[in-house]
């Protein structure tokens, strides 16, 4: 099993959205960087970070399961979506999403700051310069870690 945090903005798309929802595709990745590790990389099992970003309190919000693994991202295709690609070809996708389940939402946000200033968290690729990728695997203990604080 990998370890894995997504970002994702709530205005956009909530951890409350994926509760209710209960399964949705993490669509609209367009970084090749993002994109390799979502077709190559993210398994069914695995275990994501849900990340609030571009907030005014960004941090981790809860725990999501990954269910299914890297297929055609299609509102690459769709013209209308909030993320097309003119340049994506169904019969040679250029982009990959995969579908989530939501597990549980944490009692209190983990925030970044709070990330930041623990030296527990020291080498988090989430607090490392120039980081802006909107998802990235992450140590066991860290995961783990996030999740303790989270519940307290």
């Amino acid at each position: 099993m990998n370890y894995w945090l997504f970002k994702s903005e709530p205005n956009c798309y909530s951890i409350d959205d994926l509760q209710k929802d209960k399964i949705q595709t993490w669509d609209g990745i367009r970084n090749y960087q993002a994109r390799n590790m979502l077709r190559d990389d993210v398994k069914i099992g695995d275990k994501v970070l849900f990340y609030h970003s571009s907030c005014p309190e960004p941090g981790v919000v809860g725990v999501c399961e990954v269910v299914k693994e890297g297929y055609p991202d299609s509102t690459a295709f769709d013209p209308k979506s909030e993320h097309p690609d003119p340049k994506s070809d169904p019969d040679k996708p250029r982009w990959f999403m995969v579908d989530v389940q939501f597990e549980k939402k944490f009692e209190r946000l983990v925030s970044l700051a709070q990330i930041k200033e623990m030296s527990e968290f020291s080498g988090m690729k989430l607090i490392q310069r120039g980081n802006r990728l909107s998802l990235f695997p992450v140590d066991k203990n860290h995961f783990d870690l996030i999740c303790k604080i989270g519940q307290a």
